[in-house]
C-alpha cells in the first residue's frame, strides 16, 4: 500500500497533505514534523495567493496557520471556509485540523464541533478519524480518556485533574472523556477505537493481518471516530489507516502532530521505521536574541525563572495594552540593550487579581506589538534581529499578523513541540528571520538559553 498518488494541479504535482493550526504554536510543530518526514512543505498565514504558492515552488504538504482555537464558533466558521474550499481545489488527500494535543476547546471558544462541521463539507469521504494522543510530548489516549504531562515534570494527570489545564483560563478542561468533550462542542455520535483492539504491526509479517483489520474498520464505522494513542509503536498503524482512507476520497482528519507523524510512519508496502528522522540542531546564535512572553503558564514561568542569559525586562500588562507611552518606551529600552550586544527577555507581569474578558487577548495583541516595535527600534538603531522567540500560544498568533509574515519555513526542532521557523515576508526586516513560537506547556527549564546557544534537536 502506498500513500495515494498527487494530482497534476497547472502542470505541478498537487500536494497530498493540507494541515490547518487552529493556533500558530501547533501550527509550526505540525510543520516541523512534515518537514522531518523528508515533505517539501511551507506553513502559510492565510491562503496563499497563486503568486505566493509559485514563489514557493513544489510543495508535498501545505500548511495555514490560524488563530480558531480562540475564535466563537461563527468567527471560525468564516474562517475555515476558505480554508476547506482550497484545500478541496488544489486537490490534497488529507486534511488535517490540528488542534492542541490537550484538545483544549470550548462551546464558545475553539469549538472543534465547528471546526469539523465547516471542514467536513470540503471532504467527502464519510469517515473523520480522531487522533487522541502525543505520546511524545506526554499525550496519551486510553479508552477515550485523555492524560497529560505538566510541563517537564514526569507525572502524568488525567486531563481534568492537569495542573495546568484544568484551571486554563479560557477553556479549562473539566471533562478527560474526549467524546463527552467533543459532544459538549456540537460533535455527537463521537465513537471510539481502543488500543486494545490493535493488531501488532512491528514486522514485514504483521501487514497482512494489520491490513486486514483496517479494511474491516473501514467497512464498519463512519462518522466521527476517536483513536486512542497510548504508545508511538502505534503511530505506523494508525498512519496506515488514514492513507487507506483517503485513497477512497479526501479524508478530514482531526488531532495533534500526531496525525503527521503516523502519516509519516506508515510503511509503504514494508515494516515501518521505528522513528522519524532526525531534524537538524538549531546553531548558536549569530547576534542578540530577543524573546518576548505573553503566557503565564506555570511551565513558562518556569523557564524565565531559569534563564541566566539574558536582560529580564518584566512588563505591566494592563499598562502595556493601554499606555500608548509606557509601551513605547518598553520598545525602546528593549532596541537599546540589543544594540549594546544583550540578550532580553521581555515578559508580562502575572495580575494581581483575575483578568477582565478580554484582557487576555488585549495583552497578547499589546505584547505582540512590543515584539514589532522593538524590532524596528533595533533597526534604527543599526541592528538587524536574526533569532527572537515568542512564548504563549495567543501572543503567537497575534505576533505573526504584527509582523505581517505571509509563510514560515521549518528551520530546526529546539525541543518536543517547539520548533524554530524561518519567516518567510515582504518587509526584508522580517524576511528570513529565526523565529521560535512556544505555546505555554511546552519545553523544558532552560529553553530560552537554548534558543540562545542552540540545541541538537
Amino acid at each position: 500500500m502506498n500513500p495515494p498518488n498527487r494530482r497534476e494541479d497547472e502542470g505541478a504535482a498537487a500536494p497530498r497533505i493540507g494541515w490547518y493550526g487552529d493556533d500558530f504554536t501547533g501550527a509550526t510543530d505540525t510543520l516541523a514534523e512534515i518537514a522531518r518526514a523528508g515533505l517539501r512543505s511551507l506553513l502559510f498565514l492565510d491562503v496563499p495567493t497563486r503568486a505566493r504558492l509559485r514563489r514557493s515552488g513544489p510543495l508535498d504538504a501545505i500548511g495555514i496557520a490560524g488563530a480558531a482555537r480562540g475564535m466563537a464558533p461563527a468567527d471560525m466558521t468564516r474562517a475555515l471556509q476558505p480554508v476547506g474550499r482550497f484545500f478541496a481545489g488544489i486537490g490534497v488527500r488529507i486534511v488535517h485540523y490540528k488542534c492542541c494535543s490537550t484538545f483544549d476547546s470550548a462551546p464558545g471558544v475553539g469549538s472543534i464541533g465547528a471546526a469539523v462541521r465547516e471542514l467536513r463539507r470540503h471532504t467527502p469521504n464519510p469517515l473523520i478519524p480522531i487522533v487522541g494522543g502525543q505520546p511524545g510530548i506526554g499525550r496519551y489516549c486510553s479508552f477515550a480518556q485523555l492524560f497529560a504531562r505538566a510541563g517537564s515534570d514526569p507525572e502524568i494527570h488525567r486531563l481534568d485533574r492537569h495542573p495546568v489545564m484544568s484551571a486554563h483560563p479560557v477553556t479549562p478542561m473539566r471533562e478527560a472523556d474526549l467524546r463527552r468533550h467533543l459532544a459538549a462542542q456540537g460533535l455527537d455520535g463521537v465513537r471510539s477505537l481502543p488500543h486494545t483492539a490493535y493488531p501488532r504491526l512491528r514486522a514485514a509479517h504483521d501487514l497482512a493481518a494489520a491490513d486486514a483489520w483496517i479494511g474491516r474498520v473501514l467497512a464498519e464505522m463512519q462518522g466521527p471516530v476517536l483513536l486512542d494513542l497510548v504508545d508511538e509503536e502505534q503511530l505506523p498503524l494508525l498512519g496506515r489507516l488514514l492513507w487507506r482512507a483517503a485513497e477512497a476520497a479526501p479524508l478530514l482528519a482531526v488531532g495533534p502532530s500526531s496525525v503527521q507523524q503516523a502519516l509519516a510512519r506508515a510503511g509503504a508496502g514494508r515494516a515501518p521505521a521505528s522513528s522519524s528522522a532526525m531534524p537538524p540542531a538549531l546553531p548558536p546564535a549569530r547576534g542578540p536574541v530577543l524573546v518576548v512572553a505573553g503566557s503565564l503558564s506555570p511551565v513558562t514561568a518556569q523557564q524565565i525563572a531559569a534563564c541566566r542569559l539574558y536582560e529580564r525586562q518584566p512588563l505591566d500588562a494592563r499598562r502595556l495594552a493601554g499606555d500608548r507611552a509606557y509601551a513605547a518606551a518598553q520598545a525602546d529600552a528593549a532596541a537599546q540593550a540589543l544594540a549594546a550586544g544583550r540578550h532580553v527577555l521581555a515578559y508580562t507581569l502575572p495580575p494581581a487579581e483575575r483578568p477582565a474578558a478580554g484582557a487576555t487577548a488585549a495583552t497578547a495583541r499589546a505584547t505582540a506589538a512590543l515584539l514589532r516595535n522593538t524590532l524596528q527600534a533595533s533597526a534604527r538603531a543599526g541592528l538587524r534581529l536574526t533569532r527572537v522567540g515568542v512564548a504563549g500560544g495567543d501572543t503567537s498568533s497575534q505576533a505573526m499578523l504584527a509582523l505581517r509574515l505571509w509563510g514560515l519555513a521549518f528551520r530546526a526542532v529546539l525541543a518536543p513541540g517547539v520548533a524554530v521557523s524561518t519567516a518567510r515576508g515582504d518587509d526584508p526586516l522580517t524576511d528570513g528571520l529565526e523565529l521560535m513560537l512556544k505555546g505555554g506547556q511546552m519545553g523544558g527549564p532552560s529553553l530560552f538559553d537554548e534558543l540562545i546557544d542552540g540545541g541538537a534537536g
